[in-house]
Formats: C-alpha cells, sequence, structure tokens
C-alpha cells in the first residue's frame, strides 16, 4: 500500500511524493484522509524557508532557540495539522472501523496511528465533517486563547471558557482563521461586545458576513475610535481585552493601542519577521499593559489537568455546532484535491493567490 504525501523539499519547492504504508501493527488503527485544512501562516513559513526551525536548534529542555543544526531540515515531510480521516483498519478495541475523527499528521492520504501516542477525536454524527479540519489542533488554539484571557482575570479560578470575555469588550486584531474563530468563541461566550480590526477589505467582508462588527484601521484610527465608546471611568477607556491574531509588528502595536490602562492582549501571532515597530515605551509603559503569549503547547498555568486538549476540543465542537453552517459558508474558500497541493502552497507563498481556509481532499 502506498500513500501520497505532501512533501517541502526546500525554499520554494513542494512536491507530492509516495510513501510505503507503514505496517499495521497490533494497537494501532489505519485511517483514509477525508479532509485536510491548510493553516497558511505555519505552513508557509516552511514554504517560505522563514520558520526559525529550518535554522536553529530549538532545545526542549531549556525553553530556547540555539544556534546549531536545523531541528526541523529539510525535507519537510509532516506539514499540516488539520486532518480528518476515517477508519478503515483496526487492531485495537479502541478504535473502529468506520469511526471518523480529527487528527494532527499531515497533509497525506493516509495515516496508521498509534492511539496511546496521538489524539483521535471522533466527531459526533451532527458535525459536517470537512468542519472537522477545525477540531484537534486549530481550534483549541482560538480556545486556549480565552481560557488564557480568563486566567489572566481569574486566575487558577477559571470555571467556564468564557470566565475572561463575558460582558466584557473584546477587540480582534487579524481576520484569518485563527482572530475569525477566537471573535465567535468571544461572541459565543457572552462578550459584551467584538470588533475585529483589519485593514483587509475582502477579510473584514468575511467578519461582517459572520456577524461580526469591524474596523478598518486605514479608515479611522480604531484605538481613538474604541476608546472614544468605550468608556469605563474617567481616565480609563479602552478594550477590556485585546485578541492580537496578525503575525505583523504594527498588529501588536496597535493591539496595545486598542487597550484600556491595566489591560491584557492576549497574543495568538506567529511574529515570523521580528517586531521592530513595537514601541514598549509608549502605551505599554504609560498604561501598565500586560502582553500575555497563548501558543496551544501549554495552558495557563494551573490549569491542568482540568483544561486539556479533549476539553478545548470539546469546546470547539460546541462552537461548530452554533456556527459550522456559517463557517462552512464564509471561513472555507476553496476546497481542492490533494494532488492540486503543491501548485497551491506555492502560489499562496509567492502570493500568486489568496484564499482564507483551503481544505484539500484526499
Amino acid at each position: 500500500m502506498r500513500d501520497r504525501v505532501v512533501v517541502v523539499s526546500g525554499p520554494g519547492r513542494v512536491e507530492l511524493v509516495e510513501r510505503d504504508a507503514p505496517e499495521l501493527r497490533d494497537g494501532m488503527f489505519r485511517v483514509e484522509t477525508l479532509y485536510s485544512g491548510v493553516s497558511a501562516g505555519t505552513e508557509l513559513s516552511f514554504v517560505k524557508g522563514t520558520n526559525p526551525y529550518l535554522h536553529v536548534t530549538w532545545d526542549a529542555g531549556l525553553g530556547l532557540f540555539r544556534p546549531g543544526s536545523a531541528s526541523t531540515p529539510y525535507p519537510v515531510e509532516r506539514l499540516g495539522y488539520m486532518q480528518v480521516g476515517r477508519v478503515v483498519e483496526s487492531r485495537t478495541p479502541a478504535i473502529a472501523v468506520g469511526t471518523v475523527g480529527a487528527m494532527t499528521y499531515g497533509h497525506r492520504s493516509g495515516w496508521v496511528a498509534d492511539p496511546v501516542a496521538e489524539r483521535f477525536v471522533p466527531l459526533p454524527d451532527d458535525l459536517d465533517p470537512l468542519l472537522g479540519v477545525y477540531v484537534a489542533h486549530m481550534g483549541p488554539i482560538c480556545a486556549n486563547g480565552l481560557l488564557h484571557a480568563a486566567a489572566d482575570l481569574c486566575g487558577a479560578d477559571v470555571r467556564t471558557l468564557g470566565d475572561g470575555v463575558r460582558g466584557r469588550r473584546v477587540a480582534v486584531v487579524g481576520s484569518g482563521v485563527v482572530a475569525l474563530l477566537t471573535a465567535l468563541f468571544a461572541r459565543r461566550h457572552g462578550a459584551a461586545s467584538v470588533v475585529v480590526v483589519d485593514p483587509t477589505p475582502a477579510r473584514r467582508q468575511v467578519a461582517e458576513s459572520l456577524g461580526l462588527e469591524t474596523l478598518d484601521p486605514e479608515a479611522d484610527d480604531p484605538a481613538v475610535v474604541l476608546k472614544t465608546r468605550w468608556n469605563h471611568a474617567a481616565g480609563d477607556r479602552g478594550a477590556d481585552v485585546v485578541f492580537q491574531c496578525r503575525g505583523q509588528d504594527w498588529a501588536l502595536q496597535l493591539a496595545l493601542r486598542l487597550l484600556r490602562p491595566q489591560g491584557t492582549v492576549i497574543d495568538l501571532a506567529f511574529y515570523q519577521g521580528g517586531a521592530d515597530a513595537v514601541r514598549l515605551g509608549e502605551e505599554f509603559h504609560h498604561n501598565g499593559l500586560s502582553l500575555r503569549c497563548a501558543q496551544i503547547g501549554r495552558v495557563p498555568r494551573g490549569l491542568a489537568p482540568t483544561w486539556d486538549r479533549e476539553r478545548l476540543s470539546a469546546e470547539t465542537v460546541e462552537l461548530l455546532r452554533q456556527y459550522g453552517d456559517q463557517i462552512r459558508k464564509h471561513l472555507v474558500s476553496a476546497v481542492v484535491p490533494l494532488d492540486e497541493a503543491p501548485a497551491l502552497l506555492t502560489d499562496l507563498a509567492e502570493r500568486r493567490r489568496s484564499e482564507l481556509q483551503v481544505v484539500l481532499t484526499g
């Protein structure tokens, strides 16, 4: 048996190659890929050659990037983390043949998995399996952003995912997939206001189609607009919390300017080019602001094991149950065969093509 696998062999070089499928041993199961979502930020960083793992060593013990050989050298053979597969063979009683579930094994036509070592999230029958691309990893990334906002307000006493946004004024910088799912999470969990700020008209139009309010930072200064509108007390204006979801330094600088004094930016962005435009001597210093990075590799300190990846996936399923039809209509901008992945990823990296959410079909 052979699997087709998307491989990045070098900067700007993407191929579809065939690999022998691993043997199905006792305790394991085999899936055939139904859908595979493209994460434009992370994946394109490998295509462009900008991901730090390609150039230096990640010391997991110290939590540092250090000079040395690449931690993920070319060729990159496990690209992507948004897969949905159907179980076609199983040698474990834990996973039944025919089950459809979400996983994170990269863009390929099939996969052999160990249920002890890998996550397999069965999808409910009432959920469009295409939307399952968000369940294993992408949705939990966004849910973890809300969890960080809750921990910022409540410490270890977080009861619900909405504890950091309920009744509060929320701004979201960016309008890519992470930003829009995060904004929908905030609305679902009772935010008093949610405003998406992004300069791209097409992206704002998608946000508006999802029922979200938007602001164009190139039309008016959104910090002045929101601080005029959101008045807490004398000298206390602005967003209670800002989710920063666009990986450019101007976006982080803008996020800091949107906050009320002593507010917090929850940062979900990946700054491949650094952040030279961030002016820490301005609003960050004078308003006593906080900046928290919310990465899916860890939940806020003190919240594990109550809040784990499985719970964040369950929260994602509930989000998709509420907004799935809208997400399918407005967020998923292209569905293409796996065979077209090399040309697609190259075109996206070279900006010859623009898409919000591409889903590959196995």
